[in-house]
């Protein structure tokens, strides 16, 4: 059970906090597929203490989102403190510290995953949060620095007893980065020696790897990260999987096209066109994943940059992918015959 103060959520799905990706347009799209969490990107203690507009941008919530946690990093305990401080006056449901980033300029500052280095360092730093803000405060962090120093039992004890209220583990180590296998096997061997819940990370692309980590790990929730980019269903079918045994929903061409026209005019009400549309390219490969003809279509999206001619194009796609399909079933159907 994911039960932090009045939160409580069986089997519950956890959108990730991703740079560049979970800002709130994408949040509320998750959210309306069934995500029972959501977080900001993570945000740069550092900046937001300089007033950096831009990482301040990145805390921004809204009430439907709720719950939502604003996820901070940075390697020095003052300025991570304060960090949380400003964090809490946004009202968020739960503040979350990034232990766990892997990006080589993050981790060698000390900050993200470069926290495992020093046990005894991350500790303090959870502990002095905790005691600054009222709002719970969780952790999110990775198995070790690499396959000969894997100390996640003793890390995931230590932050229990700084007051964490919860534990968020990526199953691979530092080193591994996005790459080789995530080891789910470390989550119930977590939730021996913690009472506060753990969430299992990393290897989720499905909605039946969710159901999966769930029957295997008992983890108190699976949050979904690169999962999910491109494929927001992946919350509801996962639910209907967990509740039904089955995955109802079918993703049509005709949701497809418009999911992202959706997702994008989310972002226009974010951004003037241009600073939404272009950004918004990265999503295209995940939403169009598979489809007759993506990669030509890709291509000219790339050019394009009024929603308007957008829109025209997707429509024109749309069609085509229809008429591809009937094409199909008819020489399907001679073939049979």
């Amino acid at each position: 059970m994911f039960k932090i103060n009045d939160i409580e959520i069986n089997k519950a799905l956890l959108l990730a906090p991703m740079e560049d990706i979970t800002g709130v347009p994408f949040r509320r799209l998750c959210k309306e597929m069934g995500a029972d969490v959501v977080y900001t990107e993570f945000v740069n203690s550092d900046g937001l203490i300089r007033n950096n507009k831009k990482t301040a941008d990145k805390m921004k919530i809204t009430e439907f989102e709720r719950p939502v946690g604003i996820q901070i990093y940075g390697g020095e305990i003052g300025p991570m403190v304060e960090a949380a401080k400003i964090s809490e006056k946004l009202s968020p449901d739960i503040i979350d510290i990034n232990a766990g980033c892997w990006v080589k300029k993050i981790a060698k500052r000390g900050a993200g995953a470069g926290l495992l280095k020093d046990p005894d360092y991350m500790e303090k730093m959870v502990k002095s949060i905790v005691d600054a803000v009222e709002i719970p405060v969780t952790v999110k962090t990775r198995l070790g620095w690499d396959e000969e120093n894997i100390l996640i039992l003793e890390i995931a004890k230590r932050i229990e007893d700084a007051g964490a209220k919860a534990l968020t583990v990526h199953c691979r180590t530092r080193s591994q980065g996005h790459s080789g296998e995530a080891d789910w096997s470390w989550i119930p061997r977590i939730k021996e020696v913690v009472d506060i819940p753990v969430i299992l990370n990393g290897g989720i692309f499905t909605p039946e790897d969710i159901k999966r980590a769930f029957d295997e790990t008992n983890a108190d929730g699976v949050m979904i990260a690169r999962g999910a980019i491109g494929n927001p269903w992946i919350f509801q079918q996962a639910k209907e999987l967990l509740e039904t045994g089955s995955v109802r929903t079918l993703v049509t061409h005709h949701e497809r096209v418009e999911t992202i026209l959706k997702h994008l005019r989310y972002e226009l009400e974010e951004k003037d066109e241009r600073r939404a549309i272009i950004p918004f390219r990265k999503y295209y490969t995940g939403y169009l994943k598979g489809l007759f003809n993506a990669s030509k279509i890709r291509q000219q999206i790339m050019q394009i940059v009024t929603y308007d001619e957008l829109e025209i194009l997707l429509y024109d796609y749309l069609n085509e992918l229809e008429s591809h399909d009937k094409l199909i079933l008819s020489n399907n159907d001679i073939e049979n015959n």
